[in-house]
């Protein structure tokens, strides 16, 4: 009886330890949150409507929480030959922008680089055509003026030609 009782305390503890080693390693994980700035709204209807009227499709759109200098990974499908239009808006008050997209391989395949004062200013487009179809990786990132704002908001859009 001595032996049961022994055992079960014995599991018991295991698994007390394994559910906190497993809550531990949440904390680690870095996830997308989304947080959407009011401000981006009427830029983020005047490109659907313009990319829309130029034959392409909505596809996939988020807003996402991002800290200042840490890029933020966006994984996507993509289909061979597929002609797609992609869209980063970053905060207005933020003085870098960098949209890095790289194929399965992890092979850099796209990179843009704005400043604050730039003509297209807190956005980053540009049209990709897939070679492969496979997942993509885009990492947005941007960095903010103000070292005391901690959370950022990011806009991400992606088209596929239709027409």
């Amino acid at each position: 009886m001595k032996k049961v009782k022994f055992f079960r305390f014995l599991t018991l503890l295991l698994c007390c330890c394994m559910s906190f080693a497993v809550s531990h390693a949440q904390e680690d994980v870095i996830k997308q949150r989304s947080f959407l700035n009011e401000s981006f709204k009427p830029q983020i209807d005047s490109l659907k409507k313009l990319y829309t009227s130029q034959g392409f499709t909505l596809l996939r759109e988020a807003s996402m929480a991002m800290e200042s200098e840490f890029e933020m990974p966006v994984i996507m499908p993509l289909t061979q030959g597929g002609n797609y239009q992609f869209v980063f808006i970053g905060e207005p008050d933020s003085k870098l922008y960098e949209v890095r997209m790289f194929d399965w391989n992890e092979k850099q395949v796209i990179y843009k680089k704005n400043m604050w004062g730039d003509v297209d200013g807190n956005i980053i487009t540009f049209n990709y055509t897939s070679q492969f179809s496979e997942y993509h990786m885009l990492k947005p990132v941007q960095v903010n003026k103000n070292k005391k704002k901690k959370t950022l908001s990011g806009y991400v859009m992606m088209f596929r030609r239709t027409n």
